[in-house]
């Protein structure tokens, strides 16, 4: 889809809000909740069952979470996020969760309107974010309950859902749609932006705040929200367009007092970058591959098989979506099959049977080592079903739909396939800042990747160290759970009020 030129952006067309909000996942959706004045309270009722922090919480039970030390309730805290604010948010949400333990949270929530900060959460399609791509019959990797936002019980929005005591995963489905109720259930429909596209966010100089500070546009009929005198931080503009029916973009620009990165990690897959790789058969998404057994007939366990490159969740999916329709499977991977490293190594049996069933064909229906005689002719060493490559990188796609691989040990393999799946991860586009946000990230010679290189923030209220007033959450710190991602929306909702203090001289 053609953005349209920056310079067709008109000027004279300014709203100006204290938070825009680019991203309407899950991330977006949380933080809005509570600048939208839900605040987090120590329920008068409750007892934490990790005994330090409960006396912690105790000491400042007439204060609300998001006016308390964060720093203070994280020290000693631990958990699988590398984010302290982030454990902190989850252990009062779901107390002892990593034990196997179902405890209630132990945060009342109030609604209170001293505490609503005015914001925009602007997103590409309706809210959910990236939940509405996903295969739908697939099962989540998260219970459904850790895929909750707060306030809104997961299973009280999907009542009938519940698979079994030890496996209550949800499907992409059901989340999603949880994620688009609980916008309209908290009344937050009137802070979201859909069907918007960002092109452009840039820091004005001293010059161009001075010009539009304390003006009052219009735009769509709504009077903008007026900039505060004294803001040491500097603006930003954001510009973009929004998509209406019929294929109409109305461009918009907005100035912001902070700006809040919550776009998730789905939007750029990473590529092999080798020879063949933009061919018609070769694809980087599972969704692909569910349209394509759907809707097209000569993908069936008669075709060729479909070759699934990658050693991560998504790839194992592809797995089992390709093997539920019959179609054979050939499975390439650089690590070895019993790498520790390897995320299945991580997963109780218990909860994630079907990935335990990937990963035991992973070491077990494996392609034997020696070289094939005639590698373009269907070979008897494959198996029927599945068969897999450990150690082994691929070197081209040809127009032919050949692929040719090679080993550890050096042998060049030949296969035809019927279609390609190539699922390595995932990088965020943040092409709408300058050099693609590569300055925010912990490196700033390499770009932005959420698990080799995030965006590098204060751990405690999750503004960017190399941009003051720009803010990040989610998959882009490092917290690629929606568990966990939580936490950024408490880090942000605590500073921001002191930052607007600080702006009105308070």
């Amino acid at each position: 889809m053609p953005l349209l030129e920056e310079s067709s952006l008109p000027r004279d067309c300014t709203q100006t809000v204290p938070v825009v909000i680019i991203g309407n996942g899950p991330s977006g959706i949380c933080l809005s909740y509570l600048l939208s004045g839900y605040t987090p309270y120590l329920d008068p009722m409750a007892v934490h069952p990790n005994p330090i922090l409960f006396r912690k919480l105790q000491e400042a039970k007439q204060l609300p979470i998001t006016e308390q030390d964060l720093e203070f309730l994280c020290e000693g805290l631990e958990g699988r996020s590398g984010n302290p604010v982030a454990v902190l948010f989850d252990t009062l949400l779901h107390p002892n969760a990593d034990l196997g333990f179902e405890f209630p949270s132990v945060l009342q929530w109030r609604l209170e309107k001293k505490h609503h900060i005015p914001h925009l959460v602007l997103g590409k399609a309706t809210p959910g974010g990236a939940w509405h791509a996903m295969e739908g019959s697939m099962l989540t990797i998260s219970l459904g309950i850790w895929m909750e936002l707060p306030g809104v019980n997961y299973r009280d929005l999907t009542p009938g859902k519940r698979r079994s005591v030890s496996n209550d995963r949800a499907t992409p489905d059901e989340i999603s749609s949880y994620y688009k109720n609980y916008v309209k259930l908290m009344g937050l429909q009137k802070n979201f932006v859909d069907n918007t596209y960002v092109t452009s966010v840039q820091k004005l100089h001293r010059s161009h705040e001075k010009s539009i500070r304390n003006e009052k546009n219009t735009v769509n009929g709504q009077e903008s929200i007026g900039f505060s005198q004294g803001n040491s931080q500097g603006l930003w503009e954001v510009r973009g367009y929004q998509q209406l029916q019929g294929d109409t973009h109305v461009p918009f620009s907005l100035f912001a007092e902070n700006v809040v990165l919550a776009t998730g990690a789905s939007d750029s897959p990473a590529r092999l970058g080798v020879e063949g790789e933009d061919l018609p058969y070769v694809f980087h998404s599972v969704h692909d591959l569910g349209v394509a057994v759907s809707c097209h007939s000569n993908l069936n366990s008669s075709s060729d098989p479909v070759l699934v490159v990658g050693a991560g969740l998504s790839a194992a999916d592809a797995v089992l979506c390709a093997l539920n329709h019959r179609v054979s499977v050939l499975h390439a991977f650089r690590k070895r099959a019993d790498d520790p490293g390897l995320i299945f190594k991580q997963l109780p049996k218990t909860l994630y049977p079907e990935y335990h069933r990937v990963y035991h064909m992973m070491c077990s229906q494996v392609y034997p080592a020696s070289p094939v005689a005639n590698p373009t002719a269907p070979s008897p060493s494959l198996f029927p079903d599945y068969t897999s490559f450990p150690e082994h990188c691929v070197l081209s796609f040809q127009p032919d739909m050949h692929c040719v691989m090679r080993g550890s040990n050096g042998v060049l393999r030949v296969f035809k396939v019927s279609m390609v799946l190539v699922l390595i991860g995932t990088y965020p586009n943040l092409f709408f800042l300058k050099e693609q946000g590569q300055h925010l990230g912990l490196d700033p010679s390499r770009p932005i990747s959420c698990r080799q290189n995030p965006v590098d923030i204060n751990p405690y209220t999750f503004e960017c160290n190399a941009d003051p007033g720009l803010f990040a959450m989610g998959p882009l710190v490092g917290d690629n759970f929606v568990r966990f991602l939580k936490g950024g929306a408490l880090g942000i909702a605590s500073c921001l009020p002191e930052r607007q203090k600080d702006r009105d001289g308070g």
